[in-house]
């Protein structure tokens, strides 16, 4: 359906094109005064432009009372037909269905992403009974049943572990990059990913109240109070319209010459007016697409202008969103912190744990591809990992597997592994041969531009918000070396919507910027949604108004200096083209201008307004 949908936008557009380029070379015709037949070429301007602006202004005007600026361009196509301005009347057609395109161009569909959300929705649940377990849908899962989730699946509903140990993949709710372990006791959400034990679960909150039907109706709900930004000639129709058709009327009446009355109408149509916006707006998306930036809806750049708060999710999108060794340390003199590494490394080399995994990957990377051998590997679950290496008992894991193993962890050492919890790390103890030998801390790193982003940002006179689903301490951490002083943490899907909905109820609007799912329904709400198009997924870049598809957030501070640039340049042209209007207009009462000269007159204003919104496809603040 998607696809049909786009064919069909498309052949529209190409109509569009066809027409215009069709109507272009009938208006030369006409300026050359070729008339095949002796019929103006300027008909087919007229026909092909023209008639679907009388249509709309028509149906609008009667079914709505609707009164645009195509209203006025109607008037004056009749009224030049009238009098036999055949030429004006198909100028004035094609300049107006040319604007009518650019908007087209630059207005975009709204993709919400709902379908690929629903996709995450667990389709069954595993609900065991005395005499077995039967597979059932999972909307019928009950609040109490007892449910039994397999190493890969989808956990089906809300609910607390029974039995089991297990690492689940809570980044579809938090945002969260290292994956969390759960054992009997603790509770999960629908939609994460049990990685790998399996676990019997009790259902507490099942259907339409679990939490991805929640975050569903999040997203669906989020976009609907978003302002849309009404065209500027639109909301000035009204008055342009009664001032023409005034002063027409009194030209006519004091003058009684028609003629004077049909130019003032013409050179009031809001050509200049009605391509004062898009054309900017085409040119600035355009230098943004230079910068990495896909601007999906057409008037997201004149509302990130009027931002007062960037809030960045963290997780993806000030960081690089995968655990990394940040330190290996000995705590003994009897191995060095190489050393420490190379064994920890050489456990967790045939470990299934995403932490483990992400140990085998730092230590690879650090060391080119070397590593020791182990054997007689083991996995203890909940706990951590055990092998033999080059002849030495090792262990990998948390202080309760530590502890279990009678390996007793020194005051000193402990403090040094809390400085590292304290940043937001994770810790990974390290034994051999029955005595504690060091640890790892790994931990999300941070981009490297996203600092000087951060303060260009301040500089720009827009406030930075750091808001995450993880805990204070790594939230502050983080915070502290990106400069940002707003933080919130602990932040699940609904509280980042709700303080982004209590944030603009004070009259402030917000950009939202980040790359999860979990992201979704506050980039929908926030008055500017922009989507890390690199590392982040489907269903957010859908629920944005901008994807950034590089991944570089470092240009995040030209796309907020390039739309405020654009609203710029855009006030400028609304400023030139009703100066033009007004004194066009004092031209063709005193009978200076006659229809055909006041069309090229306008039209005149109308590529002046063009060249001045072509110099944004260039633009760059200087350094």
């Amino acid at each position: 359906m998607e696809r049909l949908e786009s064919l069909l936008e498309w052949g529209g557009l190409k109509k569009d094109i066809t027409c215009l380029i069709v109507s272009a070379a009938a208006l030369i015709l006409s300026l050359l005064g070729v008339s095949p037949g002796g019929v103006d070429p300027a008909w087919i301007a007229i026909i092909m432009c023209g008639v679907p602006i009388l249509l709309e202004a028509f149906i609008g005007l009667v079914t709505r009372f609707d009164i645009k600026a195509d209203v006025l361009v109607s008037l004056a196509l009749i009224a030049s037909v009238i009098i036999g301005e055949i030429f004006a009347a198909g100028e004035v057609a094609f300049i107006m269905q040319l604007g009518a395109l650019l908007e087209d161009l630059t207005v975009a569909r709204a993709r919400n992403g709902i379908e690929k959300l629903v996709k995450l929705t667990p389709r069954t649940a595993r609900v065991l009974f005395t005499d077995g377990e039967i597979t059932v849908p999972a909307e019928k899962v009950m609040a109490g049943d007892v449910i039994r989730v397999f190493p890969g699946e989808t956990v089906p509903v809300d609910g607390v572990i029974l039995s089991g140990t297990t690492s689940v993949n809570q980044a579809v709710m938090t945002g969260e990059p290292i994956p969390v372990d759960k054992k009997p006791g603790d509770s999960v959400m629908s939609g994460t990913v049990n990685q790998l034990g399996s676990f019997d679960m009790k259902a507490e909150k099942a259907g339409e109240d679990s939490s991805i039907q929640r975050m569903i109706r999040l997203v669906q709900s989020a976009d609907a109070d978003k302002a849309k930004i009404v065209g500027i000639a639109d909301r000035w129709a009204t008055w342009v319209v009664v001032v023409a058709l005034c002063a027409a009327a009194v030209t006519w009446a004091v003058t009684g010459e028609i003629i004077r009355a049909v130019t003032i109408l013409v050179v009031f149509c809001p050509c200049a007016l009605v391509l004062a916006t898009p054309t900017a707006i085409m040119a600035a998306i355009g230098n943004g697409t230079k910068h990495g930036f896909l601007v999906k809806e057409g008037d997201a750049l004149e509302r990130l202008a009027a931002v007062s708060a960037v809030v960045f999710d963290k997780t993806g999108t000030l960081t690089y969103g995968k655990p990394k060794v940040v330190a290996a340390e000995s705590v003994t003199p009897e191995y060095t912190d190489e050393e420490v590494f190379a064994f920890a490394a050489a456990v967790e080399m045939r470990s299934e744990h995403p932490l483990g995994k992400a140990v085998s990957e730092s230590y690879l990377t650090y060391s080119k591809g070397s590593s020791m051998k182990s054997e007689d590997f083991r996995m203890i679950p909940g706990q951590g990992v055990s092998a033999n290496v080059d002849g030495k008992a090792v262990l990998a894991g948390n202080l309760e597997m530590m502890k279990k193993n009678g390996i007793d962890v020194p005051e000193e050492a402990g403090s040094r592994i809390l400085g590292f919890l304290d940043r937001g790390c994770t810790a990974i103890y390290v034994g051999i041969s029955g005595r504690i030998a060091g640890f790892l801390a790994l931990s999300d790193t941070l981009r490297d531009d996203a600092p000087g982003a951060i303060s260009e940002i301040n500089d720009c006179g827009t406030v930075p918000v750091l808001m995450t689903g993880d805990g204070e301490k790594a939230a502050a951490y983080m915070a502290g070396r990106l400069g940002i002083e707003r933080v919130y943490a602990g932040c699940l899907p609904e509280d980042k919507l709700n303080r982004i909905d209590e944030y603009q109820g004070t009259g402030n609007q917000v950009c939202m910027v980040g790359d999860g799912i979990n992201d979704a329904p506050a980039l929908k709400k926030a008055f500017v949604g922009i989507a890390m198009g690199g590392v982040g997924s489907d269903i957010a870049v859908e629920a944005a108004d901008i994807a950034l598809i590089n991944d570089r957030i470092c240009e995040l501070p030209h796309l907020i200096r390039l739309a405020k640039r654009m609203m710029i340049t855009i006030k400028c042209n609304l400023t030139f083209s009703m100066t033009l209007n007004f004194v066009a207009i004092i031209l063709a009462m005193t009978g200076v201008l006659n229809p055909v000269i006041g069309a090229l007159v306008h039209n005149a204003g109308s590529v002046l307004v063009i060249i001045n919104s072509a110099l944004l496809l260039r633009w760059k603040k200087r350094k």
